[in-house]
């Protein structure tokens, strides 16, 4: 029995396309679309900017110590909400350890996770994340939507929400965002 070349085309585009299912390639290949369909998020206009006024609200650090908020009135703060078992939160986190790698040493980094330490810090070491993780404290006040994961905030130093993006991933390592913060930074 001899088979087709369009019989053969056929087996392997199924078994690629149930790759994306069962295998290891389709995991990398969900967050490579997903990195490849995002896009940098646009400031909010500076009419329709929400204020941050509460900064007394307490959250855990990576050393599962708590800390409150306060500390980064009058910085530039970026803030993300992710979840490791959410696959577009992976794509995000990779430009988010990049945009981290550009602005660390100069703007207050909050990658907010409500979930356990051991399973995240599995995460971070398994995708080689350096940024330092910020765990929610679950019924604890907070000034923005814990709920909406992942979504991110860029705010500016006198609490004004430049950038927040919800509901699908953003690229944040581009030369956008870079431009955007190094002018909120400039500014008194």
């Amino acid at each position: 029995m001899k088979i087709s070349k369009k019989t053969v085309l056929n087996i392997l585009l199924i078994g690629f396309v149930v790759s994306f299912f069962v295998t290891p390639l389709g995991y990398y290949g969900k967050v490579w679309l997903n990195k490849l369909f995002s896009f940098s998020p646009a400031p909010t206009s500076e009419v329709n900017r929400s204020q941050i006024t509460d900064y007394d609200w307490k959250l855990k650090d990576a050393e599962w110590n708590f800390f409150n908020f306060e500390r980064s009135r009058g910085k530039v703060v970026f803030i993300n909400l992710w979840a490791s078992w959410r696959l577009p939160c992976v794509a995000e986190l990779q430009s988010i350890q990049e945009f981290y790698n550009a602005y660390g040493d100069k703007i207050d980094f909050y990658i907010i996770t409500n979930e356990e330490r051991p399973p995240v810090e599995a995460f971070m070491e398994e995708h080689k994340f350096t940024f330092p993780v910020t765990y929610l404290i679950i019924g604890e006040k907070m000034p923005i939507n814990p709920e909406e994961v992942p979504s991110s905030y860029l705010i500016d130093k006198n609490g004004a929400i430049v950038i927040h993006k919800e509901k699908g991933i953003a690229d944040w390592d581009n030369g956008k965002i870079y431009d955007l913060v190094d002018s909120l930074l400039a500014t008194q």
